[in-house]
């Protein structure tokens, strides 16, 4: 089912038409799918945004294990068509977690070495967009070949419940070749950063759907006030949802807006409401989903560690630090 942004009924896009047609059942269906519609170069801030973005929602409103595997290699399709890099075969990861007793480091030989955080299926993936600091200590964006001498996964440390099929462990770089991607500091800087997240709480947003979507079928089934208050302020949430995504489209093709600021707002609406409607659902429908639904168990449990992508209080600081800084917006 398509999940749109709008309340007036429209057409879907192709990006999204697409993913209703094969609605991906598994991690490698989902990669392929997803170098499918990367062939189209969408990038986040140009014309295929609101596709972009409700491809993703429709996408994790069915499996959020999917989504969570076609979203970075679609990313990273973005970045490399702003970076004017054209041929990119293959399936792609974007690793740019900070952090770790042995960072990643660039050498002056152009080899990468140290180990990479939160590397989501990087067993799986052809290559990676990865960020690491150089001898000058400024942030750079590498292209690299996952399947050269020198890269070593280590998927045994991955022991979560939710996204159980997205192994994001970390990553052992020794002396692996790697190609600069843009100019020092430029992965941050790019127009399209802020616009990328935005697209991940997009995909929050759709599994938010799908945990509605059931409340709504029990409520339907056999309804009670508890249950249907509880639906109500889920339709709510959900619409808050809809509304700042929907802002967000239309917003990201003005030269004048403030990326950043968009995307702490959006993420903040999108994340607040998901963490909410997994409480509601939980008081409206009892254990017994939990226990017995396997669809509405794993959804649960994978948008609980996916909506963790947003850092909850240190996100709202940044927010309120960023609306301090300048004049009272409202």
């Amino acid at each position: 089912m398509y999940v749109a942004f709008s309340a007036v009924p429209v057409a879907p896009g192709p990006l999204t038409a697409a993913v209703v047609m094969k609605r991906p059942a598994d991690v490698e269906t989902a990669l392929q799918l997803a170098r499918a519609l990367g062939a189209s170069r969408p990038v986040p801030g140009d014309a295929s945004t609101r596709d972009l973005w409700e491809a993703f929602a429709t996408v994790a409103a069915h499996d959020l294990g999917a989504v969570r595997a076609m979203e970075p290699h679609l990313d990273a399709i973005g970045i490399l068509a702003q970076a004017g890099i054209e041929d990119a075969p293959g399936t792609w990861g974007v690793f740019a977690a900070e952090g770790g007793d042995e960072p990643l480091t660039a050498s002056t030989d152009g080899t990468l070495s140290g180990t990479k955080q939160w590397c989501s299926l990087a067993d799986r993936l052809d290559s990676a967009l990865v960020t690491a600091t150089t001898s000058t200590g400024s942030r750079h964006l590498f292209a690299v070949d996952l399947r050269q001498p020198g890269v070593q996964v280590q998927p045994s440390t991955w022991m979560a419940r939710g996204l159980r099929e997205i192994p994001s462990g970390p990553v052992t770089f020794t002396a692996v070749p790697a190609t600069p991607v843009g100019e020092p500091g430029w992965y941050l800087d790019r127009p399209g950063f802020a616009f990328g997240g935005i697209g991940v709480a997009a995909c929050w947003f759709g599994g938010a759907v799908g945990i509605g979507r059931t409340v709504h079928a029990a409520a339907v089934a056999k309804p009670n006030p508890f249950l249907l208050a509880h639906l109500g302020a889920i339709d709510e949430l959900l619409h808050s949802c809809r509304r700042a995504l929907l802002e967000a489209t239309q917003l990201v093709g003005y030269p004048s807006t403030d990326g950043r600021l968009l995307a702490k707002r959006v993420r903040a609406t999108v994340a607040r409401a998901s963490e909410e409607i997994i409480v509601r659902a939980g008081h409206a429908l009892g254990p017994a989903p939990l226990a017995l639904d396997p669809a509405h168990a794993k959804r649960v449990a994978d948008l609980q560690l996916y909506v963790r992508q947003h850092h909850a209080e240190r996100d709202d600081e940044s927010l309120g630090r960023a609306i301090a800084e300048g004049p009272a917006p409202w």
